[in-house]
């Protein structure tokens, strides 16, 4: 049985648990919460992938929330494969992190830039899902929303990032 050896930096005992308390008060003092979207981008057709929600009005970037014990890359790529049959054959580029006000006082957004990548099989409808597909550029559905028209001027126009989603 292979022993770790001990990690000089962990600590143990009271100091341990104040700090667990600790973080617990700002967890429930201050709880906030983290989502991230994925523009994929399909370089050759100039196109980019939108969905739109069963729950939601409107064409938006794929993305959600990220879960507990889940880094941002992760919940990207659970999100991607769930909404859009995406799968990364590069890592995604991290563009902006925005502050979703809309959805409460505590929710941030990062938005990556996703340009390798492959679909296994276009997404059909379910539950959740009620359409997705790539738009070209210059002919976006006319129900985009507003916060992804937004984040695609920032990425294609040069529009500086708004710390707004």
């Amino acid at each position: 049985m292979n022993k770790r050896p001990p990690d000089p930096f962990r600590q143990s005992g009271w100091p341990r648990l104040r700090a667990r308390l600790f973080h617990l008060y700002f967890l429930l003092r201050r709880p906030m919460t983290l989502g991230v979207r994925g523009l994929v981008h399909d370089r050759q057709a100039n196109s980019i992938l939108l969905i739109r929600h069963t729950y939601v009005p409107g064409w938006q970037l794929p993305g959600g929330g990220v879960e507990i014990g889940e880094t941002m890359l992760e919940a990207l790529e659970r999100e991607l494969s769930e909404e859009g049959n995406i799968e990364f054959t590069a890592p995604p580029v991290l563009k902006s992190m925005h502050f979703n006000r809309q959805s409460s006082r505590r929710d941030h957004v990062g938005l990556y830039l996703i340009e390798s990548f492959r679909q296994t099989e276009p997404k059909l409808p379910d539950r959740e899902i009620a359409e997705a597909g790539f738009f070209p550029l210059n002919a976006l559905p006319d129900a985009t929303t507003p916060a992804t028209l937004r984040r695609i001027a920032e990425i294609f126009d040069g529009v500086p990032p708004s710390p707004d989603w």
